[in-house]
């Protein structure tokens, strides 16, 4: 073989935003000049370069290259030891190439932020909160979620208080603030609270990440509302009106259409009648009558009646019983996040939050979608099979979040998907400009068994 390649050390660290190089030695051990092509394999290929990009060498000489390792900061590349493998390739002698190998160990390093959706809540009882992890190191974190109180009349609580994020994705937790006493009237009182969301201290001698402090609050409102006294008064008013318009217009009316209906007239026919023979009990001249009055005329006693046999009736069927229906469990709250990333440039990318499983209904009441790093382009978010539900444009927009009234439907085997189409990559204040474009998106509802 007359070619000869080596590097100068097996393996190399490599500290993810910053260049590492690492040389290697190529000798051309032929007779005749060649000229010789460099490329890397492994999955640091994409963030590798050789420099030179080629080598000419005469006969019995070597040179020096510069293996160059970029590593982006962004959670796209794992912190560990990864292999890679430069090929040198002869352009004009066609053996086989020569393929030095080594290990690079991408070093780790941790970036968090956070976010609380709503920042204001308000009711009687309690307000409730989410609190967003967004996890965009290389390594898997671990933070403890921890809650300051601007007075001490509200109590706080998380539903998790430590939550485990993985490199490049999202973990949510909620926040309740319950107030110690109850307000039953008066001003609605507003109590101030932060949420402290706190990375844990690093190992080696790196400075430790700053906590991550997020302010809220939450409006409690009374129990009475502020009208219901002026309602008590006005029913109290009007009630004394409707009284007084009885007592004063109706009542007498009545009472004088009562009097009126007793004449003489009647007076006489309810306290006189006739006798039984049709005359009056006085005589013409007023005195006693002399007019013998005739016996009663013998009657018949009336014919008994003879009663039909009662018919005879035919039992009632008994009624069947109604089946019975079970009823269906009760639905289940369900959650579901994704994140997608894409590149400027190339065609968009999609990821699905949600798959409905079989026998199953969701039913979609809540959306958060996340804009972290101020990119440009289109999300578009679809439910089910059918056309675009939603289509937003990504520079109008860091966290943008939809609550429904009436809940949407996804039958079982529907999807809930998100598709980002990036046009520029935005760039967080304080922080290095990533790669791609990354948006969040998050869902809430409930879970149904459908009937069979």
């Amino acid at each position: 073989m007359s070619l000869t390649a080596s590097l100068d050390a097996s393996s190399v660290t490599a500290v993810p935003g910053e260049e590492t190089s690492l040389p290697l030695q190529v000798r051309n051990s032929g007779s005749t000049v060649e000229e010789y092509r460099f490329e890397v394999a492994g999955a640091c290929a994409a963030w590798t370069t050789v420099e030179p990009a080629t080598l000419s060498l005469y006969p019995g000489s070597a040179e020096t290259v510069s293996v160059t390792f970029r590593p982006p900061r962004d959670p796209s590349v794992r912190a560990g030891e990864t292999p890679f493998g430069v090929r040198v390739i002869p352009t004009s002698d066609h053996g086989e190439p020569e393929v030095p190998e080594g290990r690079v160990t991408v070093a780790p390093f941790t970036e968090v932020t956070a976010e609380l959706v709503p920042r204001g809540s308000h009711g009687v009882l309690r307000g409730g909160h989410k609190v967003a992890v967004d996890n965009r190191g290389n390594t898997p974190l671990t933070v403890g979620l921890a809650a300051r109180s601007g007075t001490e009349r509200a109590r706080i609580s998380f539903s998790r208080p430590e939550l485990t994020v993985e490199p490049g994705r999202a973990a949510f937790s909620e926040l309740r603030v319950r107030p110690a006493q109850r307000l039953w009237r008066g001003t609605p009182v507003v109590h101030t609270f932060q949420a402290v969301v706190a990375p844990p201290a690093p190992e080696d001698e790196e400075p430790p990440t700053p906590p991550v402090v997020l302010d809220g609050t939450y409006q409690q409102e009374a129990v009475l509302p502020r009208w219901l006294p002026r309602a008590l008064v006005l029913a109290c008013v009007l009630a004394l009106i409707l009284a007084g318009f009885w007592y004063g217009l109706l009542r007498p009316a009545v009472k004088s259409a009562a009097r009126e209906a007793i004449t003489p007239e009647a007076i006489a026919s309810a306290t006189t009648g006739p006798d039984s023979d049709g005359q009056t009990a006085g005589g013409s001249d007023g005195g006693p009558s002399l007019t013998p009055t005739p016996p009663p005329a013998p009657t018949t006693p009336p014919e008994p009646t003879v009663k039909p046999a009662p018919k005879p009736t035919k039992p009632k069927p008994k009624p069947k019983p109604a089946p019975t229906v079970k009823p269906l469990p009760p639905a289940e709250p369900t959650s579901a996040q994704v994140q997608v990333r894409d590149g400027v440039g190339g065609g968009s990318s999609t990821g699905t939050a949600l798959t409905v499983p079989d026998g199953k209904t969701f039913r979609l009441t809540d959306i958060v979608v996340q804009n972290p790093q101020g990119d440009a382009g289109t999300v578009v978010i679809r439910v089910g099979d059918g056309s675009p539900f939603l289509v937003l444009a990504l520079e109008n927009f860091r966290d943008s979040d939809y609550h429904f009234v009436t809940p949407i439907q996804v039958s079982a085997g529907g999807r809930v998907t998100m598709t980002v189409t990036c046009r520029k990559v935005g760039r967080p204040v304080g922080a290095p400009a990533p790669g791609r474009c990354a948006e969040s998106l998050l869902l809430g509802g409930t879970t149904q068994t459908t009937r069979t």
